[in-house]
């Protein structure tokens, strides 16, 4: 027989949570009728859409192929629905999310990308900004949840936050630089450097932080809050940086190459994470975006 939609959508949603719970949760269905329908599927297509292990399903390279066919083919769907009605569905809901700066481009882009593939009808609107702004709006009700460093997020009596991403400082240097031949780097040959600063979130008090305890005193070169500038600049001889290994690319938009090294020493971490009001009754959309980002993440305790 031929697939039906609801088969893409269900595969879909298994490919997104990577667990037949998770998407079972996603579009509020029973387990086994996702079951069924993957097998379906998969005996419909002939090939083998999953591989199955204890901790959930991992797309085969068929499964890859067929789930890039699948979510054009519900989109353009959706987009025929969409043609007749200019309006979102009262029932359809809200989603209001905020973002610090460091990761909006690095977490928040994937994480929207796979919700609004699973909730196409929910109306998604986002805020970047800095963390006690993001709290402070948080506590006020006027955001659902946040996707946000919580390294040093201050209020913890009267928002919930869970880390999904721990990530270490490192070294980025231009190719060929002095220091490139060596797997870690002692502190003080960084200080000997002129150094890249990026401003955003608590990079820059981290850095100065790091090389302040260790006796350092940094020469910094040039401050900037694009991640693209660091990147040009470090590339090109500028200065080195040391940056969270989150948002490290070994090219800059030029196409220069990058190099990153550990640094000897106890480094401070960034963590990001999912925060939202304790002992709030949250809307639908938003525990099916915290439930989604959980399947996608390992947890790990603040």
């Amino acid at each position: 027989m031929a697939f039906t939609l609801r088969q893409l959508q269900y595969f879909v949603a298994v490919c997104e949570t990577q667990t037949v719970s998770g998407a079972a949760h996603v579009i509020s269905v029973s387990q086994s009728a996702v079951t069924d329908a993957i097998k379906d599927l998969e005996h419909d297509l002939g090939v083998t859409l999953f591989e199955r292990h204890r901790r959930g399903l991992t797309m085969t390279n068929k499964g890859q192929q067929f789930y890039r066919h699948a979510t054009r083919i519900l989109s353009s769907v959706s987009d025929a629905r969409h043609s007749f009605s200019d309006e979102i569905p009262a029932e359809a809901g809200a989603l209001h999310l905020g973002v610090t700066s460091l990761v909006a481009g690095y977490i928040l882009s994937d994480l929207l990308a796979r919700y609004r593939r699973a909730q196409p009808s929910v109306n998604v609107t986002a805020i970047e900004d800095n963390g006690d702004y993001l709290e402070h709006l948080l506590i006020g009700g006027e955001l659902d949840v946040a996707v946000m460093v919580i390294s040093n997020m201050r209020d913890r009596v009267a928002l919930q936050a869970e880390i999904f991403e721990t990530s270490p400082y490192r070294l980025w240097l231009p190719l060929g630089h002095r220091l490139a031949g060596a797997e870690i780097i002692e502190i003080n040959d960084i200080a000997k450097e002129p150094l890249i600063m990026l401003t955003v979130d608590e990079t820059e008090e981290n850095t100065g932080k790091l090389l302040s305890a260790l006796g350092a005193r940094p020469q910094v070169a040039f401050r900037t809050r694009s991640v693209e500038a660091v990147r040009s600049l470090v590339a090109t001889g500028a200065g080195v940086a040391i940056l969270p290994d989150l948002i490290y690319r070994p090219w800059s938009l030029e196409g220069d190459r990058i190099e990153s090294r550990d640094i000897a020493g106890v480094l401070p971490v960034v963590q990001v994470g999912m925060v939202w009001r304790k002992g709030s009754t949250l809307p639908r959309a938003a525990r099916d975006f915290i439930f989604m980002a959980q399947a996608h993440h390992p947890r790990q305790r603040p």
